[in-house]
């Protein structure tokens, strides 16, 4: 385990659900130069929900897994470029493959906190071909730290580099953090990481606390670009740290200069903390789902909170939100 300290901004990849998905190679490369320049670690490009995801239930990516990795590879010069990995919907064939081909070297795969198995031939093959296998268990705030230990040393048998908890819902706490990030950090030999949403107003403090708790790796994203009430600020974040006398590779007054070109270039509409927004932390929804819960309310004429509780209550995850609509034709026969 290395403790130095990773930032990994996957403002091209989370945020593009914010945008429908709909990134440009221009805004790519004009955002990477600036982020390499600045000095993060790992930049993640792509669709929302990962390699191979583009489809009309999720939505259709404007561009090409290949067209945006190009833009990004030919962009950086120090960074990292990374693809996420959902294996419902990528394929080592038809897109893990391709990739490496192409020159990316470092993959994350991301499985429901209780699955991690479903990813094993995936993380086995990039790493038997000389890649980096990144992981982590998403909607991390379903289950409790012992079985996300056990997940997580599923992840290391398979070789993976390390393991990141998403807190996909903006759902944990500070306590909830330290005591998840803490039992990771001592049961395992590869690194672990925080990734923050920001439903509760907590995700900068939130990775704070995993730093303190040994957490090697932080993702953030410019502006806290992202779905519904958005990431961790990476530019907020790096401050943060800095004033902590916490150590990274990254030149905050660099940084500031990529998320103004984010903010004036990319991002459509500024993530912000509504009533919707902490409604899904609060019941631990992912927040990709929000804008679909508001247009669902709105179409079906059904409350917001009512159409959150029951997506809780059935467990629902990214990739489901065709479930949505069905809560919500549901919920208005019987508001009959």
């Amino acid at each position: 385990m290395d403790n130095k300290l990773i930032i990994l901004d996957p403002s091209l990849r989370d945020g593009s659900h914010a945008i429908g998905h709909q990134l440009t190679p221009e805004q790519v490369s004009g955002y990477v130069k600036l982020v390499d320049n600045a000095g993060v670690n790992i930049i993640e490009v792509g669709h929302g929900l990962g390699l191979g995801a583009s489809c009309a239930s999720v939505g259709m990516s404007r561009f090409s897994d290949s067209v945006l990795n190009d833009a990004a590879l030919n962009a950086a010069i120090n960074s990292e470029i990374c693809n996420f990995v959902l294996p419902g919907f990528a394929t080592i064939v038809r897109n893990i493959a391709p990739a490496m081909d192409q020159g990316i070297n470092v993959f994350r795969f991301g499985t429901h906190c209780t699955e991690a198995d479903l990813a094993q031939k995936h993380i086995e093959y990039v790493v038997e071909n000389g890649g980096t296998a990144m992981t982590s268990l998403v909607m991390s705030h379903m289950t409790d730290e012992q079985t996300l230990l056990q997940q997580a040393k599923k992840f290391q048998d398979y070789g993976a580099s390390s393991v990141t908890l998403m807190d996909s819902a903006g759902a944990f706490t500070l306590s909830e953090t330290r005591k998840k990030i803490s039992c990771l950090v001592d049961g395992l030999e590869i690194n672990i990481g925080y990734h923050g949403h920001n439903n509760l107003g907590l995700a900068v403090a939130n990775s704070i606390i995993a730093r303190e708790s040994g957490a090697s790796i932080l993702d953030a994203t410019a502006r806290g670009f992202g779905a519904g009430a958005g990431n961790t600020s990476i530019e907020e974040m790096i401050a943060a740290l800095h004033k902590e006398n916490m150590v990274t590779s990254v030149d905050l007054m660099k940084l500031l200069d990529a998320s103004d070109f984010a903010q004036s270039h990319i991002i459509q509409e500024m993530p912000v903390v509504t009533n919707a927004g902490i409604i899904g932390g609060y019941y631990g929804v992912c927040g990709a789902f929000q804008k679909h819960v508001i247009n669902a309310s709105s179409t079906y004429g059904v409350p917001v909170d009512k159409i959150y509780q029951m997506l809780a209550d059935r467990k629902a995850v990214a990739g489901q939100e065709d479930m949505i609509i069905e809560i919500a034709v549901q919920l208005k026969g019987e508001l009959k």
